[in-house]
């Protein structure tokens, strides 16, 4: 067993800041729709799609194994 004082190794960080930046970009997605109240193709389809994929990977990276050495 690690004896690190941090709860996930460098990969799981690593990992859960890609998660971080795809939320935020799916966000800025469904900010920058042109059509009113976001009822566009980036506000109701793609901006969503893309921030449950950083919600799934934030998921993957919280669970993902360390790898032994």
């Amino acid at each position: 067993m690690d004896n690190s004082p941090l709860p996930f190794s460098k990969r799981n960080y690593q990992l859960m800041l890609v998660g971080l930046a795809m939320i935020v970009l799916g966000f800025v997605l469904i900010g920058l729709d042109g059509q009113p109240h976001g009822n566009g193709f980036l506000g109701l389809t793609l901006g969503p799609i893309v921030t449950l994929a950083g919600f799934i990977f934030e998921f993957y990276a919280i669970f993902a194994k360390a790898e032994k050495r």
